[in-house]
């Protein structure tokens, strides 16, 4: 400890990083760039719409939409904190990014990844009412629930991640200065620091264990008492209609916590950065396109919604 810390004072601080990205020639990088551009964009186009219909169409003016706007707008901002960069370090044009930038894009990435974490427990809660107390539900969940909830699924994914920015803010950096990843990734970031990391790693790894832990447990309490009042519906036809309203959710569920599991619970930080790769890309740029077409592929109303702004759409231009 103290030798790094002699380090760290006999040499200059790096205060600026060097984005590696992905290993391969220049075509290689244009086809990862044509793949990620294209999701990038099914992304923000995928959750805009939801977040636009939930906001203009009557019919979503439910608790459920409302979460589910919400979820679709966290995950725009999501991607944003990593895309735009990702995309100028694929193309070549600026591998570099200073120290407080950095910090920043770990700040609001991990802030907003824990918020995720809470909105989907927060969903799971709901279908556990909608389901389990239909009579009371709209009573239960009422609108100034619903914003509390949401509020506080913002709030704390932002307040998990203050403690843990701040330490590693703190670190000193004296080289070499190259992330071996295609954006700011903590676990790259932090192996590369000359000063003591054992605070920043054990309050992140508090951090993982305490955010996935608590929304683990509500979604997996609320999908268990959900399991259990589907089981006892009498009809075959009841027992669909009942799953049919948490299926989306729930394949969302599996998706992130399965990634997010892999990605964060680990007790290093400096372990296994190559290997990681390839469950951020499904964590951080897949799953947020795959939200949108999950909750549209498998919602009727969605679905018919999207189907009348279209014809809707085709009809006033055929006016003109």
């Amino acid at each position: 400890m103290e030798e790094l810390h002699e380090r760290a004072q006999n040499k200059t601080r790096v205060m600026e990083f060097i984005l590696l990205g992905f290993p391969g020639s220049h075509y290689v990088q244009m086809g990862i760039f044509m793949s990620f551009l294209t999701i990038y964009i099914l992304t923000v186009f995928g959750n805009v719409t939801i977040v636009i219909l939930v906001i203009t169409n009557s019919r979503f003016h439910t608790p459920m939409y409302f979460f589910l706007g919400n979820l679709s707008f966290l995950e725009i901002w999501y991607t944003m904190t990593i895309m735009p960069k990702t995309l100028s370090v694929l193309l070549g044009d600026s591998r570099s990014i200073s120290f407080t930038g950095c910090i920043l894009q770990i700040f609001f990435n991990y802030s907003l990844a824990c918020s995720e974490f809470f909105m989907l427990s927060v969903m799971a809660y709901d279908r556990y009412l909608a389901i389990c107390y239909p009579l009371q539900y709209s009573t239960l969940m009422d609108i100034k629930l619903c914003c509390k909830l949401a509020a506080v699924s913002w709030l704390l994914g932002f307040l998990a991640m203050t403690t843990p920015t701040v330490l590693m803010s703190k670190l000193s950096f004296c080289g070499p200065n190259m992330i071996n990843h295609f954006y700011c990734h903590i676990d790259s970031w932090i192996s590369l620091s000359c000063s003591d990391t054992h605070a920043s790693e054990i309050a992140m790894f508090i951090v993982a264990i305490v955010v996935i832990l608590i929304s683990f447990l509500i979604t997996f309490l609320s999908y268990a008492y959900i399991i259990s009042t589907i089981l006892h519906i009498a009809s075959a036809k009841g027992r669909l209609k009942a799953f049919s309203t948490c299926s989306s959710h729930l394949t969302v569920v599996v998706i992130w916590f399965g990634s997010a599991i892999i990605l964060y619970i680990k007790p290093s930080k400096r372990a296994s950065v190559e290997m990681t790769k390839v469950v951020n890309i499904m964590n951080t740029i897949v799953t947020p396109m795959l939200n949108p077409f999950i909750y549209t592929l498998r919602n009727k109303d969605v679905k018919e919604a999207l189907k009348h702004s279209l014809h809707w759409k085709q009809r006033k231009t055929c006016i003109r």
